[in-house]
């Protein structure tokens, strides 16, 4: 009976030893969408992510560690090299047996160009429907309504390419979670219940998470802020919130003495109630511009820097986001 015992033992610990062998090697880009990936993995891997803590894809290096994931990985998800442009020539070199996919190009995924210039003047979104994501074509919408000031120092940024941000808007995180789901499940066929299951949970909780936002919003969505540099358009666009203009239009670029002077001078024009500033990106700057000024000051994070890695991390970036805006624009009386 003992020996029947040990023999069951044995068995199982073969059979979830190579069950667990069996989950795929993910590698991850950004936070963001790692969260998203981790979601739709729970109970399956856990993924690894390259871009940790409070670095930011704009400026990332790459280390060793990072090098011997993209080489292992069976599948690797970023979102594209107009953000992680770190990690063009590493997949080519070390991602060769891997399956590389760019949520960027998921079906579903609404894209907006980038604008120039730091502020975006006679912005009317009145004509958008933006209770209805469907009826809404983020790739139509009219940027020439936007009166792009020049800006000194970004004329090598690439405008013909496309805002990267695209998590922030929950409808193109919906269209992300079914391609990630669709690739886990072509990798790892043997675990498509879970990625079902998991898929089908996160996409109510996005939903859910959207009409909380939605709804905390509409009270100060009307009110004129200016962030550190242009990376909110899909949160702008989807949540209607009225940003008149940006202190820098690349990360990589840190504005200028006349930069600022220009900004400090618009801000009245401008109306603007807030300015906000990154965590990765020199606060101290907003404290130049917004001096003398009614402009009030806050920190907003689209990428997830201050917040810790896992499945929970974009709503938790997604409501910090909106409370940051509330917190500050609600200020104004």
């Amino acid at each position: 009976m003992k020996t029947s015992l040990a023999a069951l033992f044995a068995t199982a610990s073969v059979f979830a030893a190579s069950s667990a062998l069996a989950a795929p090697e993910v590698v991850v880009s950004v936070k963001p969408i790692h969260s998203l990936v981790a979601a739709v993995m729970e109970g399956v891997a856990v993924p690894k992510l390259i871009v940790e803590g409070a670095a930011s894809p704009h400026t990332f290096t790459m280390k060793p560690s990072n090098a011997r994931s993209l080489e292992k990985a069976d599948v690797i998800f970023w979102v594209g090299e107009n953000l992680e442009a770190f990690l063009e020539k590493p997949l080519d070199a070390l991602g060769k047996k891997a399956t590389v996919v760019a949520l960027s190009e998921a079906p579903g995924v609404a894209k907006l160009k980038l604008r120039e210039g730091g502020t975006f003047e006679s912005h009317d979104h009145s004509d958008e429907g933006h209770d209805d994501h469907a009826g809404h074509d983020h790739a139509k919408h009219d940027h020439d309504k936007h009166d792009h000031a020049t800006e000194a120092g970004h004329d090598d940024h690439d405008h013909e390419g496309f805002d990267m941000h695209l998590w922030l808007d929950p409808s193109n995180a919906k269209a992300m979670v079914k391609e990630i789901q669709a690739r886990l499940i072509k990798a790892d066929p043997e675990h498509v219940a879970i990625y079902n299951r998991n898929a089908a949970e996160l996409e109510k909780k996005i939903d859910a998470l959207d009409q909380e936002i939605r709804s905390a919003l509409a009270p100060v969505k009307a009110k004129p802020l200016v962030v550190f540099h242009d990376a909110y358009q899909y949160f702008e666009h989807h949540y209607d919130i009225n940003v008149v203009g940006s202190i820098t239009v690349s990360p990589e670029t840190v504005p200028g003495a006349e930069r600022l002077s220009e900004i400090h001078k618009k801000l009245a024009s401008l109306n603007a109630v807030c300015v906000f500033a990154e965590p990765q990106f020199q606060p101290k700057l907003i404290d130049v511009v917004t001096a003398g000024t009614k402009a009030k000051s806050g920190t907003l994070d689209p990428e997830g820097a201050t917040l810790k890695e896992g499945p929970e991390l974009y709503f938790s970036l997604m409501r910090s986001m909106a409370k940051s805006l509330v917190d500050c624009l609600g200020k104004d009386a």
